[in-house]
């Protein structure tokens, strides 16, 4: 893959980013609204278990920027003509690895952390059930954000849109959205069954 030029991914020019940008910053600000929603039709899950209140923004801050990460990796190899989005690129699984790796520590330590805030305020959530909840929903959040990224990674490039301007507004709204649903799912199956 050569190199890419200006004329391949567009203009530098700052009113052409804010024409290209301008419609789908409105369109995922509409998007988004779906995670608020599902946050406010989860108050009582999380009035009865206030612990997951506290997990929600790590949650869903996480993910974004797991998914902003490899966003900017695959961009920057695009950049630099190295990226083919070819499914044996050893690279792109060895960041697509790495991301899951992240993921796994991240949230088995967001578990432990707030298993301790638990224990000082006396809370009734075990171990298990927040390492479950965090690991189980980290990790399918992380999923999320890999396919979020290089699809509007790879989509970005066929439009002929710089990836650097789409590509983590797209993955952090999507992983907001999606990242709260599976959090609230594998919540209410950890807890109420």
């Amino acid at each position: 893959m050569a190199l890419l030029t200006d004329d391949d991914l567009g203009s530098w020019d700052a009113g052409h980013i804010v024409r290209t940008m301008f419609p789908l910053l409105i369109g995922l600000c509409v998007i988004v609204l779906w995670a608020g929603i599902s946050l406010n039709d989860a108050d009582a899950l999380l009035d009865q278990y206030g612990l997951l209140a506290i997990m929600v923004p790590a949650m869903i801050g996480m993910g974004g920027n797991l998914g902003s990460i490899l966003s900017a990796r695959l961009t920057t190899r695009l950049h630099l003509g190295t990226t083919t989005f070819d499914p044996t690129d050893r690279v792109l699984w060895a960041n697509v690895a790495g991301v899951f790796a992240l993921a796994a520590t991240i949230f088995s330590t967001l578990a432990v952390g707030v298993w301790v805030i638990g224990q000082i305020v006396g809370t009734g959530l075990t171990l298990w059930q927040l390492v479950v909840i965090s690991l189980g929903s980290g990790l399918a959040i992380a999923a999320v954000a890999v396919v979020a990224s290089v699809v509007a990674t790879y989509g970005s490039y066929r439009l002929g849109v710089d990836p650097d301007d789409t590509t983590i507004p797209i993955v952090t709204n999507v992983v907001d959205v999606f990242g709260m649903v599976i959090f609230l799912a594998v919540s209410r199956v950890v807890l109420v069954g």
